[in-house]
């Protein structure tokens, strides 16, 4: 039996000093630099790390094992001894090695050698669920080439399925390079031997036990999706129905008080900020913040364990599994913010954590000069999905959350980055075309954020079919028109029935455009009018973070006011804003605490806000104002799912189905007279949009024609009331007044009856929604 000891960093042999390549590094411009792989065959049994390579340390018995899957699976051996089997893509280094940590920080080493197509592997016996792991990779070190291996760095499975602990980004041992190297600008070419075990998570064995057998998922049409974006932390660390203990865990989102919220606002879908592992940068921790919102991605298989009331030793796991069984069973979908453009790892300055060890080369873009990074994403690195190993860790992650997490889809941050070529974004590239025929993938929800920040990166309207788009020309136009930026209504006309300028090709439907007007980037709904500037201080940049063009208004009054005329008017824009975006065609998606008004004070970058600034505030339920403002997004969701003529599965072609039908889709001026083509161009605040509930070109689930009322809506952005003369025949024989945005409460406008022919007063800056009576019973 091999014998374990406590590996102690202050006392250990120092490691060798570092070979040829390594150290400062001063080569000339203009002088090659070294192989881009060791000599040698690639595939086979390799020899184990070399004596005094790293620091003294025991062994353990190790298997061949199997290449397949990657990452760490339990199982039995094969004679029937259960262990784990290890596997690691680690294209271009030269010997890997398993580290296995007992509670009392006890390291063992279990070298992996063998080594098949670039992936090695091997079976330890007697490794079971709750282990705790890392990894250590060997190679050259030159980062002059990218060569950045340092096996004095413990490395995270970029397969783990759960970790156990945090990264310690402000320690310098966590870096594969000597930080404070007096040389200017050759810091990352000098390597630092320091261990850094000690300041880094580990990886955890998870047994895979779940089929799933007893969950229904709700599959959600994409018409009739309302999605609602959420933090699991901050959506329940405030609720005083959720137990504390349960707060700020995927176990509080599975409590029935949080449950109960999303039913009685009907959304059928959350969207969960990022859960993977994600790592905290050294200039948050310093200044006593963290990365909040979670998009520094580590760990791509792994629930991020500070979200978990279960324990990081695998418990988050089944945590996470049963939150996505309570949400299905209430009818709503679970849908991941993603991010795998980048990794927490950041730009060549940045530390040592997982990929960065294990093959920097193949796993990240660098530059031409083979040193730094290409950065699509402003985060330092940019993955290269080019790669089939790289392309595969992602859909082997996506995979993973579909079938043995349960979750229902994906909102792709950044995806630009993902389609990215060689370096154009390509609506063919590798990274799409495996989406659109992998059988699990092409069958889930898929959402791009469809723009990065590298050169052609906004790509709004361009993704191909299978893909919905997060519309920030429908964000930008809505804010435009409520406060009284635009000059005609041209624009908004597309945004209100479904944006076909933007995604009628292809066979794509009004379900592509994700209609939203704030999202967790940016300021929420409440200070949107009640904030004409950013107020970022407390995160600390000067000023310098968060975006300058908001399209807000504060309605006369920067910030908190006892202004009654200025609350009033700022309680109706959120009812405009809301209404607007519940009653547009396409796919809404609201932000947690918007129906509630909930506020930031106006900062409009809280991502690293792990407090109150960044929580959903549930105290504003017991403010009469807010509260009915809840029951009015309610009741505009409840409109929206009983009337299928709000949410059309087709594009309005402006005609009739039937020779004695109407427009699907008619426009009217104030006048009632139907706009003509110069009337779109003409200044205006006011447009109003005859829907057509004989109208709609959809069949139920028998083939049968779908028939609905027919609605007019009127939004009004000028700053006096204004009579709008109400259409008559054809069109309707009288109307139903059924929402008006000028009224408190959930504005249901008292269903009073109206005239065709006649004048309606429409209150300034109002929505309205009348109830079409047809003209021909």
């Amino acid at each position: 039996m091999s014998e374990t000891r406590e590996f102690d960093a202050e006392r250990a042999e120092p490691f060798p000093e570092p070979g040829p390549g390594a150290g400062p590094a001063t080569r000339p411009p203009g002088i090659p630099g070294a192989p881009a792989a060791p000599p040698g065959p690639r595939t086979g049994r390799r020899t184990p790390p070399p004596a005094g390579r790293t620091p003294p340390s025991a062994t353990t018995t190790v298997w061949p094992g199997s290449p397949q899957p990657l990452g760490a699976r339990f199982h039995p051996g094969p004679d029937g001894t259960p262990g784990t089997n290890f596997a690691l893509w680690a294209g271009g280094a030269e010997w890997v090695e398993v580290c296995l940590f007992a509670d009392d920080g006890t390291e063992t080493r279990a070298p992996l050698t063998e080594l098949t197509h670039e992936v090695w592997h091997g079976f330890v016996p007697g490794v079971r669920p709750g282990q705790r792991y890392g990894l250590r990779v060997g190679g050259r070190w030159d980062p002059w080439t990218g060569a950045r291996w340092n096996p004095a760095k413990l490395l995270l499975d970029p397969y783990a399925r759960a970790v156990d602990g945090s990264f310690r980004t402000a320690a310098p041992e966590v870096y594969g390079h000597v930080r404070d190297w007096p040389e200017a600008g050759l810091a990352d070419t000098v390597r630092d031997d320091r261990d850094s075990a000690p300041y880094v998570p580990k990886g955890v064995v998870v047994e895979d036990d779940d089929d799933w057998r007893d969950d229904r998922r709700p599959k959600t049409p994409w018409s009739d999706t309302v999605i609602y974006e959420l933090h699991v932390r901050g959506f329940t660390r405030r609720h005083p129905g959720i137990p504390p203990e349960l707060r700020g865990t995927y176990a509080g989102l599975a409590h029935p008080a949080a449950i109960a919220h999303l039913t009685r606002l009907g959304v059928t879908a959350v969207e969960l900020l990022p859960v993977h592992q994600s790592a905290d940068e050294e200039h948050l921790l310093r200044r006593g913040l963290s990365n909040y919102w979670g998009y520094n991605s580590i760990g791509y298989f792994a629930p991020h364990a500070a979200y978990s009331a279960s324990g990081s030793r695998g418990g988050q796991v089944g945590e996470f599994k049963r939150m996505v069984r309570a949400l299905h069973a209430a009818g709503i979908e679970v849908l991941l913010d993603v991010v795998y453009n980048h990794t927490a790892e950041g730009g060549q300055g940045g530390p040592t954590l997982s990929l960065r060890g294990i093959d920097n080369r193949g796993y990240y873009r660098l530059g031409a000069d083979g040193r730094g990074y290409t950065d699509y994403t402003g985060c330092g690195n940019t993955l290269d999905v080019v790669r089939p190993h790289v392309l595969r860790l992602i859909t082997d992650s996506l995979r993973y959350w579909v079938t043995e997490m349960g979750v229902d889809g994906f909102r792709f941050d950044l995806a630009a980055a993902l389609a990215r070529s060689l370096h154009d974004v390509d609506m063919l590239s590798p990274f799409l075309a495996v989406i659109a025929q992998d059988p699990v993938l092409r069958r889930v929800k898929l959402i791009a954020e469809p723009w990065d920040v590298g050169a052609g990166g906004y790509q709004v309207g361009a993704f191909p079919p299978l893909w919905t788009e997060w519309n920030d020309r429908f964000r930008d136009t809505v804010r435009d028109f409520w406060r009284g930026a635009t000059t005609d209504v041209r624009d908004l006309g597309y945004r209100l029935s479904g944006s076909s300028d933007l995604y009628d090709w292809g066979g794509r439907r009004p379900y592509a455009s994700v209609n939203y007007v704030t999202a967790h980037d940016g300021f929420t709904l409440r200070d949107l009018v009640s904030h004409d500037r950013k107020h970022n201080a407390a995160n600390g940049e000067d000023g310098r973070d968060g975006s300058d063009d908001n399209r807000s208004w504060n309605c006369g009054a920067e910030g908190d006011t006892e202004d009654p005329a200025v609350l009033a008017l700022r309680h109706r824009q959120l009812r405009n804003l809301l209404a607007t975006l519940l009653l547009s065609t396409g796919v809404p998606m609201l932000v947690a605490g918007d129906e509630m008004g909930r506020t930031q004070q106006g900062n409009n970058n809280a991502y690293c806000q792990d407090n109150p600034t960044g929580w959903v505030d549930w105290s504003l339920c017991e403010d009469p104002s807010y509260a009915a403002l809840l029951d009015l997004t309610a009741r505009l969701i409840a409109l929206r799912r009983a009337h299928p003529v709000l949410r059309r599965g087709g594009f309005f072609s402006g005609l009739s189905l039937t020779p004695d039908g109407l427009p699907d889709v008619t426009w009217f001026g104030p006048d009632g007279r139907e706009l003509a083509e110069r009337d779109w161009f003409a200044p205006s605040a006011t447009l109003g949009m005859l829907l057509s509930g004989r109208d709609i070109p959809q069949r139920d689930a028998r083939g049968e024609p779908v028939v609905d009322d027919s609605f007019l809506l009127i939004v009004h952005a000028g700053a006096r009331e204004l009579e709008f003369t109400l259409p008559g025949v054809p069109w309707a024989a009288g109307y139903e007044a059924v929402l008006d945005t000028a009224a408190e409460g959930d504005g249901s406008g008292g269903g009073q009856l109206l005239s065709d022919g006649g004048t309606l007063t429409v209150a300034a800056r109002s929505v309205r929604l009348l109830r079409v009576r047809p003209a021909a019973q």
